[in-house]
């Protein structure tokens, strides 16, 4: 007979910096949610990164199902953190990495 779990334990904690991180790795949540969201599936999410268990990343997209809007919310402001860093860089960034930048975002936008 199988025994009926009264709760499976989600595998994310919060790190120093206040990120939540999946597992007992580094990977952030929502580079999790990003790729379940653009189709990819746990198995390939572990392809991806090779430290995460297939485990692991089956408990978080659960997870993810049940509380999506909560999940939503944080991945939203992470992501608005994520773009006033690289605003920062880029503005602190010597013109040569600019156009390195520039044209490495061209060869992705003409392959894809």
């Amino acid at each position: 007979m199988i025994a009926i779990p009264a709760a499976i334990d989600v595998p994310l904690y919060r790190d120093e910096r206040g990120n939540i991180r999946v597992g007992s790795t580094r990977v952030l949540l929502e580079l999790v949610i990003h790729a379940f969201n653009a189709g990819e599936t746990p198995e390939g999410i572990v392809d991806s990164y090779s430290t995460l268990t297939l485990t692991d990343v089956y408990a978080v997209v659960t997870y993810y199902l049940t509380h999506r809007a909560e999940v939503d919310a944080y991945v939203q402001q992470q992501n608005v953190k994520a773009e006033a860093v690289l605003r920062e860089v880029e503005a602190n960034a010597p013109p040569e990495t600019l156009a390195l930048r520039a044209r490495l975002k061209e060869k992705q936008r003409s392959e894809s």
